[in-house]
């Protein structure tokens, strides 16, 4: 044979090969397909498989996690409060065959998606109160003050207990798509603009309300406090004072002695100090006397004149 027959023969021996060997990733697994008919069963397992080149199609599809992303809408709850709700969803193919042979591609499948899990979020919610989307649990709201016109609410099911009974509700019907629903969790929830703006101003009330509180619970205090720096105030200008008598007291104790013995030493010389003393608080300048001759004020002035 020439050179050139054997490297045709290699050359297609080659490209044969290369249209049947396939590749399958871990993440992955294959459905072959022959005009358009399913041959055998999905080819789960990673590594090079091989097909029969030409007539034969690989079909994949991944093996992982999807997401599916909702798209944020307005629902009413059955307290008639309007919220808008975003919720998102993990999915996966479990059967490949069945999968292939209904949405045939990922893209489809999300739009199966959007028909199916929407319905069931927007169900759920409308029969449930906002409290019930909301919360977990019915505990105290231990931030807000307590008072007997807060309405206790009662959690019957809970946000996790809806999640619960959405994934139930869409996953049979996702079954025959040859998808398994995984999870579906609510990612954001918001009011209304109209509805929005009331909630706010019922929270500034509030917490205008604990703000009152608080500074009543302030000026109690503060009036306590000042009541008793008033009452320790009042004790000490007592005991001051009882000290300060005391002192004048003993003072003028001493000093009524001191004059006591000054005038006992000499009497004459006592008066004529206390003469003098008198003198200089009467007899000021624009001062005017009318005295007799006799008066004892003008005993020491007549014997100044005298000598």
């Amino acid at each position: 044979m020439s050179r050139n027959i054997i490297a045709i023969i290699i050359a297609a021996t080659l490209f044969l090969v290369f249209n049947a060997a396939y590749m399958v990733d871990e993440r992955e697994q294959v459905v072959i397909t022959q005009f358009g008919k399913v041959m055998g069963t999905p080819v789960t397992e990673p590594g090079l498989k091989f097909k029969v080149p030409f007539l034969q199609k690989s079909n994949y599809f991944p093996k992982h996690l999807l997401i599916w992303d909702g798209i944020p809408g307005q629902v009413p709850t059955q307290d008639k409060t309007y919220i808008f709700v975003d919720t998102f969803a993990r999915w996966r193919i479990v059967d490949p065959i069945k999968f292939l042979q209904t949405v045939n591609n990922e893209t489809s499948a999300l739009v199966r998606l959007d028909g199916i899990i929407d319905p069931a979020v927007r169900n759920l919610i409308s029969s449930n109160p906002l409290v019930e989307i909301v919360r977990n649990t019915d505990r105290s709201m231990d931030t807000f003050i307590e008072s007997e016109e807060r309405i206790q609410y009662q959690i019957n099911k809970g946000r996790e207990e809806l999640t619960r009974l959405i994934v139930k509700q869409a996953a049979d019907k996702l079954t025959p798509f040859g998808i398994e629903l995984v999870d579906v969790k609510i990612k954001r929830i918001n009011y209304i603009d109209s509805v929005r703006k009331a909630v706010y101003d019922r929270m500034i009330a509030e917490r205008r309300q604990i703000a009152a509180k608080f500074r009543a619970e302030g000026l109690g205090e503060a009036s306590n406090i000042r009541g008793k720096k008033e009452k320790e105030l009042h004790v000490i200008k007592s005991q001051a004072y009882k000290e300060i008598q005391e002192i004048k007291g003993a003072a003028d104790a001493k000093a009524a002695k001191i004059y006591a013995d000054a005038y006992g030493a000499d009497p004459e010389f006592y008066a004529f100090l206390k003469s003098l003393d008198v003198y200089k608080e009467a007899l000021k300048k624009d001062t005017t006397l009318v005295l007799s001759t006799d008066a004892e004020l003008l005993k020491y002035l007549k014997k100044l004149e005298n000598e």
